[in-house]
């Protein structure tokens, strides 16, 4: 018989309502209360779900002994405290990325998690996804040869964030799916980036994630671009890769192109690269939303149905290449070494704990945008 899960939601602002609109569409699950700060987006919720209890009090959720789950959907640095709460208050827990401010949060929460028994998941959403899961068929198959190097880009006008910068906004969706599709973290993180509407909040970035075998990510995030851009390039040594989010058909092209070097040559006149321009196609992907998909892991992970996806080693992981972008940040771009094992103690050499991002306002209030 099919557990019966009861589902709290912690946040209600802009990503909450689409966790309680996907738990609710689940079979075996349903919301049962919807808690946030602000009274109006409570009435909102109560006028969609009639039959969702809200409260402004959290300590209420936490002492409904009915609600088994807990997904919070809230500012990144409200994420610590109330998962610690949802855990200690028995609750399995399901956090919008980024799973912490700190690493060292994110271990705490790992370590209670673990002892208690229950499940610590993370909301890294992407690689739920079909087209990535198709991109990581495609790589691991070896059609694209050796993967050399990619680059991301989501930019767009907006959504200005006052407690986190854009990297900390935009860049996790990005590392989460490299992570996701090297199954290896990087070792070393670069970031540059400038503030022009909020001091001390760059609002526009670039990140270089350094790997050891000498491929590298670019990521560059923006809040101050005309078009709405969710791109990623994938180059091989053999095959090319253009997943395009915005797409609605097309999301992913595989481009039959490379460069190949000649092989030996005795002067500079006979060195000559030879391009390679073949087909394009674009696989079929089919169609589902990638949240419901990863409501649905988080319950089956509950049952002990499935192994976590995004668990506390992937959402710390993330964390610390966050932490690292900061650091490199504040000094011009240095290089910064990541641990990568989820084990860190979250403060590198211990400069990365002064650059966690600044205290939020309304902390119950949610703002985790895609």
């Amino acid at each position: 018989m099919e557990n019966m899960h009861n589902v709290g939601v912690v946040g209600c602002g802009y990503w909450g309502p689409n966790l309680i609109r996907n738990f609710s569409a689940l079979s075996g699950c349903r919301v049962r209360c919807v808690c946030d700060m602000c009274q109006d987006r409570l009435e909102h919720m109560t006028r969609l779900y009639r039959e969702v209890g809200v409260t402004r009090c959290f300590d209420d959720l936490l002492g409904d002994d009915a609600i088994d789950a807990v997904a919070i959907a809230t500012h990144v640095n409200s994420h610590y405290a109330l998962a610690k709460q949802s855990l200690l208050a028995g609750k399995h827990t399901f956090i919008e990325k980024p799973m912490a401010a700190s690493t060292a949060q994110c271990h705490e929460l790992m370590e209670l998690a673990q002892r208690l028994g229950l499940q610590l998941m993370v909301g890294h959403t992407f690689i739920y996804s079909s087209p990535v899961r198709k991109i990581k068929e495609i790589i691991d198959s070896g059609e694209i040869g050796d993967l050399l190097y990619v680059s991301a880009r989501r930019l767009n006008l907006g959504l200005f964030q006052r407690d986190i910068n854009v990297t900390w906004d935009l860049a996790p969706h990005d590392i989460s799916i490299v992570l996701y599709l090297f199954g290896e973290p990087p070792i070393s993180v670069s970031c540059h980036g400038k503030a022009h509407v909020n001091p001390g909040i760059e609002d526009i970035s670039m990140l270089i994630l350094h790997y050891a075998n000498g491929k590298f990510v670019s990521i560059q995030s923006s809040w101050l671009d005309p078009q709405k851009i969710r791109e990623m390039k994938f180059v091989g040594s053999k095959k090319m890769i253009c997943y395009d989010d915005t797409e609605t058909n097309e999301k992913i092209k595989v481009y039959d192109k490379c460069v190949e070097p000649p092989p030996h040559y005795d002067t500079f006149a006979e060195f000559h690269y030879s391009y390679h321009y073949g087909d394009m196609y674009s696989p079929y992907i089919p169609q589902s939303e990638p949240l419901r998909v990863e409501c649905q892991h988080f319950l089956d992970c509950i049952d002990g149905r499935a192994a976590c996806l995004s668990g506390g080693v992937e959402g710390a992981n993330v964390v610390e290449i966050l932490e690292a972008s900061l650091q490199s940040l504040r000094h011009e771009g240095e290089c910064i070494p990541v641990n990568g094992n989820g084990n860190g103690n979250g403060n590198g050499n211990g400069r990365q704990k002064h650059h966690r991002p600044p205290a939020a306002e309304g902390m119950l209030h949610e703002a985790n945008f895609l």
